[in-house]
């Protein structure tokens, strides 16, 4: 199915997890905001959150300021 991440198309499988996306970018364990349709997606849902076809998905860097 075809997804959207920052703008740019992206095919994956069905049932695919935030968590997995996550894996396949290599980005696990970086501190990250991400929201699914303009809506956050919680660290502590990631692993349980299905990404569904059409979804735009938004990654950006989490970045402490001060």
């Amino acid at each position: 199915m075809e997804i959207f991440v920052n703008g740019e198309p992206r095919q994956v499988q069905d049932l695919y997890s935030v968590l997995q996306l996550l894996e396949e970018m290599d980005l696990l364990g970086k501190r990250l905001a991400l929201e699914i349709n303009e809506e956050i997606v919680p660290k502590s849902r990631h692993a349980e959150h299905l990404i569904s076809a059409g979804d735009k998905v938004e990654i950006v860097n989490a970045i402490g300021g001060g």
